[in-house]
């Protein structure tokens, strides 16, 4: 999975919100999981963890075409359009869910 954490920019945290509604719609035309997003609440600074699917060449160009039947942006016209709307990201691929026995396991542990 893709986990990532957006400090939206000052005042635009519906647009981002209605941003990631929209790549979802898309997502989801083309048979890719929608995101999974979780809001802050207390602590460090981020406003939103999002997980995604890592995705493959073909998964991507058909998330494109939905986008543009969608008349959504998309390609990289749609990564400056996003980066209007946030401060700050990271990124990290991760494998998972697993319990840590599965973790263990993978590990030749018990």
């Amino acid at each position: 999975a893709i986990v990532s954490l957006y400090r939206a920019a000052p005042g635009q945290q519906v647009a981002l919100l209605k941003w990631m509604a929209q790549q979802d719609r898309a997502s989801q035309a083309a048979g890719v999981a929608a995101s999974q997003i979780y809001v802050h609440t207390s602590g460090d600074s981020w406003d939103y963890l999002v997980i995604n699917p890592v995705t493959t060449k073909a998964q991507d160009d058909a998330v494109d075409a939905a986008a543009k039947k969608l008349g959504i942006t998309s390609g990289p016209r749609a990564s400056i359009e996003f980066r209007t709307m946030i401060a700050s990201h990271t990124d990290t691929t991760s494998d998972g869910p697993m319990t840590a026995a599965q973790i263990l396991a993978r590990l030749g542990e018990k």
